[in-house]
């Protein structure tokens, strides 16, 4: 343990040091989901393209995912406080430079750097909390907290989205920002010690750069593939980008010092809790932000009403990850596992009652239901994936889980946002890209915009349908493949507060 960590015994100044962490995690965490409420004012006040609305809401989430990784690693070398006091400035600064962007070029500009700031701090704050509570009975609990107020992050975000714009412009959004920033910076340096992990090496340049530029080569062509069609442009793109992340993988395996250690996948536990940490944040980012459309310009509904609306399953979410810790220690982590996909399945495939002409109970409850799961999922990844390595590896291991955590969260509008797009454009009544902008024109007869509004409901069955049947999919392996209580000392480390500290070595114990 480094000489500057805190005593093994955490006092008020470790709870607060933990307060003050959590501050800028919600934020990340809340402005990966903020704009699912606000795009509609944005697409009134800005007029972007429906290529630019989904940059718009994903590349800050690409941003962060892709350089996670990296700056976990820096983290560990270089420095965790001094990377989050830096981290949280720049993140500050896009924020207001988003709020007041004139045009949607700026904002998708500004949301990269704030993505590109938000990855300082998610691997960093994480493993701040292990160097502050070594006790695992003590850190368990401060990374409950912690995916709690991550969890929470994600969850209230359309809902605080959705409240201040019933009041001020839709540049009020980001404007949230400054006063936690702020905040940290002022206490951070007072109530936090800079902590390093002795590692050796220097950080791969060229595997960060093939990281970022294959998941964004990847998923622009998806994005055009499904607003133009299946044309040369996206094609060779995303050859490119595959091609680009599978020289990514073998230079991992090939480095002394990797980015991401793959040899952590061997452990059956280790893996299912990354896919874990993926899959979720997909589903539930992508019917979040169709949701918010279905509920305003489908539906009618306020931007007050449809934060309202969202409002019951953001709680169960919330909830659900703060008591999952002490479930986890009853019933251990395999039940979590397998309980998490198949509560978010039963939830996804409830959208499928929903329709162009009413639907709001049926949302609630699919909301309702699916919280639970992500709540579980939430909680529960942090936790395994944090525990799998040993204390110097922690910002490595953190990163590998929110890497997977945000990947996920932009991978769920890209894909599943972009095939509901693409259903659409198929379906609908050929007016415009999408649903928003087909209703912005005038003189449109009755039928066209029941055809309209009924091809986006069919586009948002569809992604929920996909994405409820890759959650009972994963369930089903979990339930065959993780090993029992009996035979898993991985539930023994959640449920016996004497385990070990550290777990040596790549598997998952």
């Amino acid at each position: 343990m480094n000489a500057q960590c805190v005593s093994h015994s955490p006092g008020l100044r470790a709870w607060l040091g933990l307060l003050v962490v959590l501050g800028p995690v919600l934020l990340v965490a809340m402005d990966g989901s903020v704009l699912f409420l606000a795009m509609t004012e944005i697409s009134e006040a800005l007029s972007p393209t429906a290529d630019q609305a989904l940059w718009v809401l994903d590349v800050y989430g690409f941003a962060v995912g892709s350089l996670l990784v990296a700056f976990g690693n820096i983290g560990d070398r270089y420095g965790r406080l001094k990377l989050l006091m830096t981290g949280t400035a720049v993140f500050g600064a896009a924020s207001t430079g988003a709020a007041f962007a004139p045009g949607p070029e700026l904002l998708i500009a500004f949301r990269a750097l704030m993505g590109v700031a938000g990855a300082t701090l998610l691997p960093s704050a994480l493993a701040v909390l292990s160097e502050l509570f070594p006790d695992p009975r003590r850190r368990a609990k401060a990374i409950g907290i912690f995916a709690a107020t991550f969890a929470a992050g994600f969850a209230i975000g359309p809902v605080v989205g959705g409240q201040l714009l019933s009041s001020f412009w839709w540049g009020s959004v980001f404007l949230i920002n400054l006063p936690v920033v702020v905040l940290f910076l002022v206490l951070a340096p007072v109530l936090l010690r800079e902590v390093r992990a002795t590692r050796t090496g220097r950080i791969d340049v060229l595997s960060v750069v093939l990281s970022a530029a294959g998941i964004l080569l990847t998923v622009y062509a998806i994005k055009q593939a499904a607003a133009a069609g299946l044309t040369a442009t996206p094609m060779a793109t995303g050859i490119v980008g595959i091609l680009t992340l599978g020289w990514f993988v073998r230079r991992q395996l090939r480095l002394e010092h990797p980015l991401i250690d793959f040899s952590l996948f061997r452990d059956r536990v280790f893996a299912i809790a990354a896919i874990t940490g993926l899959l979720p944040l997909a589903a539930w980012s992508a019917t979040a932000y169709l949701g918010g459309i279905y509920l305003q310009s489908v539906l009618g509904l306020t931007v007050l009403d449809a934060a309202l609306v969202a409002l019951p399953g953001a709680a169960a979410l919330t909830v659900t990850c703060i008591v999952t810790p002490a479930l986890v220690a009853r019933t251990g982590t395999r039940a979590a596992f397998i309980s998490c996909h198949f509560f978010i399945a039963a939830g996804l495939l409830l959208l499928l009652v929903t329709s162009a002409s009413s639907g709001i109970g049926w949302y609630v409850a699919s909301t309702v239901i699916a919280g639970l799961g992500y709540g579980i999922s939430f909680s529960v990844v942090a936790d395994t994936v944090v525990a799998a390595v040993p204390a110097e590896r922690a910002g490595s291991a953190a990163a590998i889980a929110e890497t997977s955590n945000e990947i996920g969260n932009a991978l769920g509008i890209a894909l599943l946002g972009s095939l509901a797009a693409l259903i659409f454009r198929l379906q609908g009544p050929d007016v415009a890209g999408t649903l928003n902008e087909t209703l912005q024109v005038p003189g449109l007869t009755t039928a066209v915009i029941g055809d309209a509004k009924s091809a986006f409901v069919t586009g948002l069955h569809i992604a929920a349908v996909i994405a409820g049947i890759l959650h009972a999919a994963l369930g089903v392996f979990a339930l065959r493949h993780l090993p029992r209580p009996s035979t898993s000392s991985t539930d023994d480390v959640h449920s016996d507060p004497s385990a070990q500290d550290t777990i040596e070595g790549s598997s998952v114990r």
